[in-house]
């Protein structure tokens, strides 16, 4: 638990007597500011809050907490303060993570690139095909790779993610190449396990298709898939930043041009607006301007 915005959100839940206008003024969701509250009250061992459906008042370790962490955060701020540089220049350790395929694939690169042109910058990146709770980890950044986002993050959208379906010249010269969408249910395709493990889906001149799919193999981390797809496995549906290296060396093959695969947005998640640090905005925009120079992402960010 980061202790200090939960004494600001504490702080301000109090001033304003509603979680709700507390949310507004922090630009944090309702929920996020209920945990930091139940967190600060577990961290100091009291109840700070009397909670009923018409209003909030301090209970009295909560009026014997608020001056102290008012001066607490007074005096965060004047530390801040002094030891802020001068511009904004990124500096700093960025704690950020990704899916491993994601990480190996294609952000190493970028990172690399980032770390070179703000030499006062690291990254620490925690690589897992979960999505990690932002605040119990001390995440800065999550990219993930979703249509579904968690209504108590800020988001940001970078890309939109395309993906191909392929296979190896091996398997298709053994088992044939399938000329539409439907007659993937004929073949071995290769599954992850988190995303259309059994349902393919595709649009074809503005009609949705939906295929069941199923094979020998599926896995929960699709660089494995794809390995496995360049050995003549069998047929697999990849983000397309995966497999485009293999594509124009010829290892794989790119099927049902005539379909288009599902797509998928990228964004860049955090937990607040509020106070974000530099090195934070400033790897974001990075973000944006690589997805967008790259030819394997549709770089239509918001």
């Amino acid at each position: 638990m980061d202790r200090l915005i939960a004494m600001r959100v504490f702080v301000e839940v109090a001033d304003r007597g509603s979680l709700t206008a507390a949310s507004d003024q922090l630009d944090m969701s309702r929920a996020m500011v209920s945990r930091y509250l139940a967190e600060l009250e577990e961290w100091v061992g009291a109840r700070l809050l009397h909670r009923t459906t018409r209003k909030l008042s301090l209970t009295s370790a909560g009026s014997e907490t608020l001056p102290r962490c008012r001066h607490m955060l007074e005096l965060a701020g004047k530390i801040q303060a002094s030891a802020a540089p001068p511009d904004n220049t990124p500096r700093g350790t960025l704690r950020l993570t990704c899916s491993m395929s994601l990480g190996q694939a294609y952000l190493a690169p970028v990172l690399t690139r980032f770390l070179k042109q703000y030499p006062g910058t690291a990254v620490s990146m925690l690589l897992v095909d979960r999505a990690v709770n932002l605040i119990e980890e001390r995440v800065d950044l999550a990219i993930r790779i979703t249509n579904a986002l968690d209504p108590n993050l800020i988001a940001r959208k970078l890309a939109v993610c395309r993906s191909v379906v392929c296979a190896a010249p091996s398997y298709l010269q053994q088992h044939g190449t399938p000329r539409t969408a439907e007659e993937l249910a004929l073949h071995n395709c290769l599954t992850y396990s988190y995303f259309g493990k059994s349902l393919w889906e595709f649009e074809k001149n503005g009609a949705p298709v939906a295929v069941p799919v199923g094979g020998n193999m599926s896995a929960n981390e699709s660089s494995v898939l794809l390995e496995a797809a360049a050995s003549g496995a069998g047929i697999t549906l990849q983000p397309l930043y995966s497999a485009a290296p293999l594509l124009r060396s010829g290892k794989l093959v790119a099927l049902l041009g005539d379909y288009q695969a599902r797509e998928m947005n990228i964004y860049g998640v955090y937990a607040s607006r509020r106070q974000m640090p530099v090195i934070l905005r400033v790897m974001l925009d990075f973000l944006v301007e690589q997805f967008a120079a790259d030819a394997d992402w549709d770089g239509s960010a918001a």
